[in-house]
């Protein structure tokens, strides 16, 4: 996608490994965005666990992808298998919730481990770099395949198809093009007339410090909205639709997504507004039956009681909102469950969000 009209993605590998140097993989510090746009080199495995942990990467796929760089920043040093381990298990640790992570981890251990050491370095590079560049074919996809929900209210209404969203599910979220965005991007594109309801979503205020700004980017309108302003738009017409991601789906369709994406389904059900979810297959955990068996994790009280802004100085810093004495619980996800959702959009198309529907579209994974 596009930044000051220039096309980026948010992960790219700056120096390749050649004549014993090791090798550097860019990404775009998103824990300073809207205010500034800063870059930064990944150079250890330990770079990459804390661009995870400490969320200058996020989204579940951009995680999963992230997370394959590492461990082809590990073997420099040593690709022994005790190595790939170790890189493995620092990785995995630092996001508990997001299933991509798992399921680009194993993809690159189970294509590693088969070869000899003294390959590794060079393959772990290769299998990264193809992890990348399928996770952006399928979002891609996703968009072409969300494209004609799209176009049907806007072939059935006067004026911009208005479409809500939760959170950051944008291109800043994956390798490009995004889960809940593609769709939006590809109507722009066409010529479509659309309109983005930029839900802020609190604690770390995704979606008005990273979706607004890549919306800007893109020239697509948009105007955002306080978290708990949703449901008064639904009861008043002003959403034709409503488009989320995900961070893990189970195999009965239920979806696990930031915190607030509950109540905002709760809320279209009500008011007979679709609700949609875009996701890639591998954020679909066949593992698990139910939402309520997925891990929620729970991330640093000082999200809710403190929050980073612009002062009009310039000068960007953080300010505490909270009373000393009030504590503060600051769960990450919640779960929508599967009789909420309209219908899920993958890069194969779109699929009811129950068990047979999905396991029929995934044959593979499903049996996996």
């Amino acid at each position: 996608m596009k930044v000051e009209g220039r096309p980026t993605r948010t992960i790219w590998v700056e120096r390749p490994p050649a004549d014993g140097q090791r090798g550097a993989v860019g990404i775009i510090d998103q824990t300073r965005l809207p205010h500034a746009f800063a870059t930064e080199s990944l150079e250890t495995p330990e770079d990459a666990a804390r661009a995870i942990r400490d969320m200058l990467v996020r989204g579940a796929p951009l995680i999963g992808i992230t997370a394959a760089y590492g461990i082809a920043l590990a073997l420099h040093d040593d690709p022994s298998d005790a190595r790939l381990r170790e890189a493995h298990d620092l990785l995995l640790a630092t996001r508990p919730t997001a299933v991509n992570l798992r399921w680009a981890l194993e993809a690159m251990m189970h294509r590693l481990r088969q070869l000899p050491e003294a390959e590794r370095e060079a393959a772990a590079w290769i299998a990264a770099g193809e992890l990348a560049d399928e996770d952006a074919e399928i979002c891609r996809t996703i968009g072409v395949n969300g494209l004609p929900l799209i176009r049907d209210i806007a072939a059935r209404k006067a004026g911009p198809v208005n479409i809500l969203t939760h959170c950051n599910a944008g291109w800043l979220a994956t390798v490009d093009w995004g889960t809940a965005t593609a769709p939006v991007y590809q109507a722009h594109d066409s010529g479509i007339e659309v309109h983005v309801w930029v839900d802020e979503t609190r604690p770390r205020n995704q979606g008005a410090a990273l979706t607004a700004w890549e919306l800007a980017n893109h020239g697509v309108p948009h105007h955002v909205i306080a978290d708990n302003t949703g449901g008064h738009l639904m009861q008043n017409g002003l959403v034709d639709m409503v488009i989320v991601g995900t961070d893990r789906t189970t195999a009965n369709g239920d979806v696990c997504n930031k915190i607030g994406t509950y109540l905002k389904a709760l809320a279209a059900h009500d008011n007979g507004v679709p609700f949609y979810v875009a996701l890639p297959s591998p954020t679909i955990d066949f593992s698990l039956g139910s939402g309520r068996d997925i891990p929620i994790e729970e991330r640093s009280p000082e999200e809710v009681t403190h929050i980073w802004g612009r002062t009009a100085q310039g000068d960007v810093t953080q300010v505490q909102i909270t009373p000393d004495a009030s504590p503060a619980v600051n769960y990450a996800f919640d779960v929508t469950p599967a009789r909420l959702v309209t219908a899920l959009i993958t890069e194969r198309g779109v699929v009811a969000a129950d068990p047979a529907a999905l396991a029929a579209m995934f044959p593979e994974r499903a049996a996996a």
